[in-house]
């Protein structure tokens, strides 16, 4: 196991305190930053003066820090274009790495390691808002993270995240540096809560939890800047109860006021040390440390209380989870099931279908809200139109729907490059509809990589090479399969895979699919048995294709109710043609029942 690592399970580790406050403190020139127009340029000083970011990581390990970061929170090419020095980042990544883990050398010992964390920045843009688009984002924080770990960085920390799309560009950059690199370093991912309660972007703490938890390379996860712990103390409660994830916090020294031009803190290193004490000793929080305006006497403060402290036991339940950039929705609904809006489809609606060949992109979202009125949990988003780019539509709507849309969604297409568009524009955690392996394992592969990619949850139709499945035992064999290769070969969750065992017309006449209905609802019931922690869903309406309006409404209703209490999670559905079964016709409910189970009487008719 990484040494860090083992350090972490043992014990509380500490970070250091706030760069640019001990940069302040130096009273720096502009002669310093290597003259006015770098001035500012914190990150520039590895160049220019790397003794005072040296006495800057010497105060905090002199302190007790077990965990010093670089100075290299502004150092993406993204911020230093601002200063002309774009071309710098990986030399300034690299250097800054090289510094402090030099100066961590000069105090690490075998009984007391020191580590060095690579810090990472927000940059100054939120692709959310269309500030930059999600590959030059990525690309800068390659480049950046890239000098990070040739520089020997222990860890990375992606810190002071403000918008969750930014996180997204940043873990693709790590990812990509670890493959190209064969290192796999611990990763924390810290988000800054502001005073209204949420993320810059308006996220809740469980949306960004939700989002980063099925990221594997994220190891530490928590929350820091903005404000001091108070402000704070709810947000770790949540993540105390809900992260499975070890909890990070760095609160500044209290919220910052304007004094004279300049931030001033007023939080106390006592006060601070009280608040830690009840994060670590109640809700077990794994790794403390200090932001804006905290100094070497807060981080010996809290050095002392970790040595005086244990560690606080969690029992944290997570509950497998989608959302949208703003919040989270559980992908199991008590009462079942979950209502995923059909609407939003160019194949299945036609005022959808109308709006996307007009272009009329506020139509689309105004469909969208109508949707979450009428009852719906998720919405589904299908742009396939013959004659149309469908990439291009996915890029249009996504982009708008990100911020636009509250609800978390389902991106459904066929083509590899579509899905992958919709994922770069979206920041909270959706669900791909879909996999199966009608073409095998290539292209299935393919969409299970992009699921670990971004996070994203995977819905799987009983669908194999042979083609769709009719019978009970196809349905739940092709399911089995998806199972195995997504959770043993390819190391996702069964809690990621949601199984669409497919339910037929069933008002055809076609005697081949007379037990349709019966065998969509049992293989519902066995995969929940032999598949617990994955869900299940039915793109319902297909049952009742071709019916008149009045009849589909009672099939599908009378359909649903047979399937939630064969174990359904999910439904793809229009919410608002959906009635319980005490507001139907007793005779229409009736015969709907026996459509499905097949218990059709026949009667002569004289000619």
């Amino acid at each position: 196991m990484n040494l860090l690592l083992q350090q972490l399970h043992s014990r509380v580790l500490l970070f250091d305190g706030a760069t640019g406050t001990s940069l302040q403190n130096q009273n720096l020139t502009a002669d310093d930053y290597g003259g006015p127009e770098l001035e500012g340029c914190n990150e520039y000083l590895c160049i220019s003066n790397p003794e005072a970011v040296r006495r800057i990581h010497h105060g905090f390990l002199e302190a007790g820090a077990d965990i010093i970061e670089t100075n290299s929170f502004g150092a993406t090419s993204i911020v230093l274009a601002e200063y002309d020095i774009a071309d710098k980042s990986y030399e300034l990544s690299r250097l800054s790495a090289e510094i402090a883990h030099s100066c961590a050398d000069d105090y690490s010992t075998e009984e007391w390691p020191r580590f060095v964390a690579g810090s990472v920045g927000p940059t100054t843009k939120l692709p959310s808002l269309e500030h930059i688009l999600f590959d030059d984002m990525e690309a800068s924080y390659y480049e950046h993270i890239s000098g990070l770990i040739d520089g020997g960085a222990d860890i990375l920390s992606i810190e002071t995240c403000q918008d969750p799309l930014q996180v997204k560009c940043a873990l693709g950059a790590t990812m990509r540096a670890f493959e190209e690199k064969g290192v796999q370093l611990p990763v924390i991912v810290s988000v800054t809560i502001e005073m209204m309660g949420t993320m810059l972007m308006g996220t809740e703490i469980s949306a960004a939890l939700t989002t980063f938890e099925p990221y594997d390379v994220i190891t530490i996860f928590g929350l820091n800047c903005a404000t001091g712990p108070k402000e704070m103390e709810e947000h770790i409660m949540y993540l105390n109860s809900n992260s499975p994830k070890p909890i990070f916090v760095m609160p500044n020294a209290g919220i910052p006021e304007n004094v004279g031009g300049v931030p001033h803190y007023r939080l106390t290193p006592v006060e601070m040390e009280k608040w830690m004490e009840k994060f670590v000793g109640e809700f077990g929080v794994d790794v403390i440390g200090g932001c804006c305006g905290t100094t070497p006497e807060y981080i010996q403060r809290l050095r002392g209380l970790i040595d005086r402290i244990d560690r606080g036991q969690r029992s944290p339940v997570y509950i497998p989870t989608v959302s949208s950039i703003y919040q989270s929705v559980p992908m199991r609904m008590e009462p079942a099931p979950l209502l995923v809006g059909e609407r939003c489809n160019a194949n299945g609606s036609k005022k959808f279908k109308r709006l996307l060949s007009e272009n009329d992109y506020d139509g689309m979202v105004a469909m969208a809200e109508e949707q979450m009125k009428e009852g719906a949990h998720v919405l589904d988003v299908c742009l396939a139109y013959v004659g149309r780019d469908e990439n291009h539509d996915m890029d249009e709507v996504m982009r708008r729907f990100n911020t636009a849309v509250q609800l978390p969604l389902v991106i459904d297409s066929t083509e590899v490059p579509v899905i992958e568009a919709a994922l770069k524009r979206y920041a909270g955690r959706p669900i791909i509809n879909s996999i199966n392996f009608e073409d095998g394992t290539e292209r299935a592969q393919q969409i299970v990589d992009l699921a670990k990619r971004y996070g994203a949850a995977l819905i799987a139709l009983s669908i194999d090479e042979k083609g769709q499945a009719y019978t009970l035992e196809g349905k739940v064999q092709i399911a089995q399969r998806i199972r195995d290769f997504v959770v043993q070969e390819n190391r996702m969750r069964e809690s990621d895979l949601i199984f669409d065992p497919l339910t037929f017309t069933l008002g055809t006449g076609q005697e081949e699919l007379r037990d349709s209905g019966i065998a969509t609802i049992e293989a519902i019931r066995l995969i929940k048995q032999s598949m617990p922690e994955a869900k299940t869903i039915l793109g319902l309406s297909n049952c009742s294709f071709g019916l008149n309006p009045a009849a589909r409404q009672v099939l599908n209703s009378v359909f649903l109710y047979h399937a939630v209490e064969a174990g359904l999670d999910m439904a793809i559905v229009h919410a608002s043609k959906i009635q319980p079964l005490n507001r139907l016709d007793e005779q229409g409910s009736d015969i709907a029942g026996n459509l499905i189970f097949d218990e059709r009487e026949w009667e002569e008719v004289p000619a």
